[in-house]
Order: structure tokens, then sequence, then C-alpha cells
């Protein structure tokens, strides 16, 4: 009787561990570091005026039945800058990507995203990508597939075929130019909510 008290505790214990680790994993998520008051459907990156390649990111989020426009969707997104680096703060304790942003869609799923086109990291071979996550009212944040880039070298035939294979194109961003800066869409779909009780 004793050790199955003890085994109750062990097991009561632990599990109240793991809740207070995922509710700090939670408020330690990026996407938390703007309060929603301050968020709009249009956002820009810090040191938008002094890149060169500048670019307009718009599209729009739909609910997971992908018609629905979702209304109050925040997407946040974080990149390296023009060299494939991530520019890295600290602000007390607590250290953060520099080029980040936030939006939160409006009543017809929209954003827009005033950015640049990150570099990829060649001595890694790593694509230029930017980071997103999305968190819809009274959900938990999740990742998105990470935004690419048409032009970029390092996204290969195979890599494509790949991505076709998985229905998974979408996600490459081809970048056309109006006045004098790169233009881009890219429209997301939310998850179901049976795909997000498996994550």
């Amino acid at each position: 009787m004793k050790n199955l008290i003890a085994l109750f505790c062990i097991i009561c214990f632990n599990s109240a561990f793991h809740i207070v680790a995922a509710q700090e994993l939670k408020l330690n998520s990026p996407i938390y570091d703007r309060a929603i008051n301050q968020m709009s459907n249009t956002d820009t990156i810090p040191d938008f005026r002094s890149k060169t390649s500048k670019l307009k990111l718009t599209g729009i989020i739909y609910q997971s039945d992908g018609v629905t426009p979702a209304k109050d969707v925040i997407l946040f997104i974080e990149q390296p800058d023009e060299d494939g680096d991530f520019d890295l703060r600290n602000t007390g304790d607590a250290r953060y990507v520099f080029h980040r942003s936030w939006v939160k869609t409006d009543s017809d799923g929209r954003y827009t995203l005033y950015t640049f086109v990150p570099g990829g990291d060649r001595r890694y071979n790593q694509m230029q990508q930017i980071f997103p996550l999305v968190k819809e009212p009274s959900k938990q944040e999740y990742q998105v597939d990470s935004f690419l880039f048409d032009e970029d070298p390092l996204l290969t035939k195979t890599c494509r075929k790949r991505m076709a294979k998985k229905g998974d194109t979408s996600r490459i961003l081809k970048l056309k130019t109006e006045d004098g800066m790169f233009v881009a869409e890219r429209n997301i779909t939310l998850k179901a909510d049976k795909t997000l009780a498996k994550l």
C-alpha cells in the first residue's frame, strides 16, 4: 500500500512539473513578446528602410476549410539578415531574433508584412527562409512551414519535386517588382483541430 501511495505521489509530481514546464514554454514563445492590442493587420520589420531587397508580403489566412477567411489570427515571423545570419539581441535574460514582426488578420483574413529578402547561410547550405508561427484565438500557437524563395539557387529541382509530391509548393514565394520593391503573396490554411491534437 505504501508503495502505491509513493508511486501515486511521483506521478502527480511529474504531471504537475510537465504542466508548469509547458506553461513556461508557452510564455517563452516569441509570439507573446508583443501585446495583442498593439497588433494590426500590417507591420514593418526592424531595419526595413535600410534594406536594399525590400519585400512586401501579403496574403490571406483561411480557416481549415481553405475557404473561410480567419479573423484575428496572429502571424509572427522571424528571419536572418541579408547575409543569412540571425541578428540576436538581449533584453535582460531574454534572447531574441531582432528581425521579427507580428500581424493580426483583419475580418477578411488579410495581412501585410513589410520586410526584406533574407540571405541564405551558404556555409551550411541553408536556403533563404522566413520562419512563421500562427496563433488562433484561444488556441496554442504552432509553426507553419518556412517561406522559401523561388530564385534561391539552393532550392533545387529535387527539392521542388519532393515538395510537389507533398502538395507543398505554396510555401515558395515568387517575387514580382512593384514601385521598386519586391512583392509576394503567401496564403495560409490553418490546421484542422484533429491535426492540432496530434502535435
